[in-house]
C-alpha cells in the first residue's frame, strides 16, 4: 500500500471512529502528543476521543459526510485536507431541524516508527445551515445570540451553547482568509521542515 493510500485511510477511519463510537479505533489513529482544535474542543488526542465519547453518550451523534481528501506528502510527514459536511439532527427551540456545517479538516500526520498517525487536527469552517425538518415551520432561535457569533459557524455554535458547550471566536474560517491563508502557510512550513 502507498503511503498516500495509508494516510488517506488513517483519516478516514479517524471519522469514522468518531461517528460509529468505536472510540478504540479513533484513539489508535493519533499520535499519544496530538493537539486538537475543533468547535467544541481543544486539547490531546486521549481526551478528545473521551469528550466524544460523552457527547455521544448523551445522543449528540454528528454524521461526518467526507469529500475526497487531498494528501501532501513529504517525507516522514504530510498535510491532509479533508472536506466535511458535519449534519446533525436535533431539536432547535422546540422544533426538530438539521443543522449542516461545512468544514476543511485539516490534519497533520507523521510517521511514528512504522505507522502513520495523527500529531494534530484543526478545522476551517466555511459556512453552516439550519433548515427545518418539516419544510416550512419556523425556528424561533434568539436572533440577539445568533448576531453575537461569527458568520461560519453560527448554528453549530448556537446548537454547541445550547447543549452546554462553549465555542470559541478564535476558530479558523472563511469570514477571516488573512488568518486561514496564514494556518496553510505555517503548515506547509511545518510539512516541508
Amino acid at each position: 500500500m502507498s503511503d498516500t493510500t495509508e494516510i488517506t485511510q488513517l483519516v478516514l477511519r479517524e471519522r469514522q471512529g468518531r461517528d460509529r463510537g468505536w472510540w478504540d479505533q479513533m484513539l489508535a489513529c493519533f499520535h499519544a502528543d496530538s493537539v486538537i482544535t475543533v468547535s467544541w474542543f481543544r486539547g490531546t488526542a486521549a481526551e478528545f476521543v473521551a469528550g466524544s465519547k460523552t457527547t455521544f453518550e448523551r445522543g449528540i451523534r454528528p454524521t461526518h459526510r467526507l469529500s475526497p481528501p487531498t494528501v501532501h506528502l513529504d517525507g516522514r510527514r504530510a498535510l491532509v485536507e479533508l472536506p466535511a459536511a458535519i449534519e446533525v439532527r436535533d431539536v432547535f427551540e422546540g422544533v426538530d431541524a438539521d443543522l449542516v456545517s461545512y468544514t476543511r479538516l485539516l490534519y497533520r500526520v507523521e510517521r511514528v516508527e512504522t505507522d502513520w498517525k495523527i500529531t494534530a487536527l484543526t478545522c476551517i469552517y466555511e459556512r453552516d445551515t439550519l433548515v427545518p425538518v418539516v419544510p416550512g415551520t419556523p425556528i424561533h432561535l434568539d436572533r440577539e445570540l445568533l448576531e453575537k457569533v461569527r458568520r461560519p459557524y453560527r448554528y453549530l455554535a448556537y446548537h454547541l451553547s445550547s447543549a452546554g458547550s462553549a465555542v470559541g471566536e478564535d476558530l479558523y474560517g472563511d469570514d477571516q482568509p488573512d488568518r486561514v491563508n496564514a494556518l496553510y502557510a505555517e503548515t506547509f512550513k511545518w510539512l516541508h521542515h
